[in-house]
């Protein structure tokens, strides 16, 4: 809280996306347990669609659809963010 009121940290909304994110990859992990190999492994889109669905939700917000351009965008990474 330190963080939030005195200094330059996250905004709320990208922790609570953050702690989210780790919790829900707690569950799909116990869930998963013995099914899945031994490698760091990336949350699945399910979980992380989940994620944003429920943080614009507490917002007020909905997800709206993209578009082609953006689409491609997305598309084009190839590593990083």
């Amino acid at each position: 809280m330190v963080n939030l009121a005195a200094a330059e940290g996250h905004p709320s909304e990208v922790m609570s996306t953050s702690f989210c994110g780790q919790a829900l990859a707690c569950v799909h992990g116990v869930k998963n347990r013995g099914k899945m190999p031994k490698q760091v492994i990336g949350l699945p889109e399910e979980i992380d669609d989940e994620i944003a669905a429920l943080q614009l939700s507490a917002m007020g917000m909905e997800i709206d659809q993209m578009t082609a351009e953006q689409r491609e965008y997305l598309n084009s990474w190839q590593e990083g963010t």
